[in-house]
């Protein structure tokens, strides 16, 4: 017996954040591991559905082949605090219909006042894909400014921007529950080995800490080969204690 197009079961993918190339962040898109691209059908262009903590949504754009198999989907800072995400988390993306935005209005995050630029803010936002509480920046006279879309009319779980989109700006919104990002690991250019490290000394401990009071070792303080030097003292402990027996 045929399925109806709406008793189909969703296509659906779990994979793992990674970070946005420099060149995308700020744009509202996800660079999908190619092989996730073609199980789910998906094209350049389509809007995607981004679910961890929190939902948002963005336009799905080609990865490089270096990510095919890889199971990762690379978003930026905005698109990962949008969702409630870090670097190395798991999301559920799905591909979703969007509607026209007829209007949007948005609100600044600080004492901000933006008199007749509502047409500059059009065409800065023309062609992304937006849902209410969603977080933007924009940059103005060369700095960052961060809006939140505080409206959508009509009410969908995401709509698009375009050319007749009428955008409006509201009052300065109350301090957010959810921090916005300053600076992400997107804005530190050419210092990939770096920042490797300082994630590995720094947010792993502060996001894990179980996984190193599991092992019986303190917090690595000194990089990648401080922290194996203590797991290989901790073992060698343990192993003493036992009188030379292995667990």
């Amino acid at each position: 017996m045929p399925f109806l197009a709406s008793e189909l079961p969703e296509k659906t993918a779990t994979l793992r954040v990674a970070d946005a190339l420099q060149r995308d962040v700020g744009r509202g898109i996800a660079r999908i591991d190619p092989k996730v691209v073609q199980d789910l059908g998906l094209t350049s262009g389509d809007v995607v559905q981004i679910t961890g903590k929190r939902k948002t949504n963005a336009l799905c754009w080609p990865a490089h082949e270096q990510d095919y198999g890889k199971g990762i989907v690379r978003i930026d800072g905005y698109l990962r605090n949008n969702a409630g995400v870090s670097i190395d988390d798991k999301v559920t993306i799905r591909k979703i219909d969007a509607k026209i935005a007829e209007r949007l209005t948005l609100a600044p995050t600080e004492p901000l006042r933006i008199v007749g630029g509502e047409e500059y803010l059009s065409q800065l936002l023309e062609g992304r894909v937006l849902s209410r509480g969603d977080f933007v920046p924009i940059n103005i006279m060369g700095r960052t400014v961060n809006l939140v879309v505080t409206n959508t009319s009509p009410s969908a779980e995401a709509v698009i921007v375009t050319e007749g989109t009428e955008v409006l700006v509201g009052e300065q919104v109350k301090e957010p529950i959810r921090a916005i990002p300053r600076i992400s690991y997107e804005d530190i250019g050419g210092l990939r080995p770096v920042i490797q490290k300082i994630r590995e000394m720094i947010e792993l401990p502060l996001r894990h800490p179980e996984l190193f009071e599991r092992l019986g070792v303190e917090a690595p303080k000194g990089g990648r080969r401080c922290w194996r030097g203590r797991l290989r003292a901790r073992r060698t402990r343990t192993f003493s204690a036992s009188g030379g027996r292995r667990s």
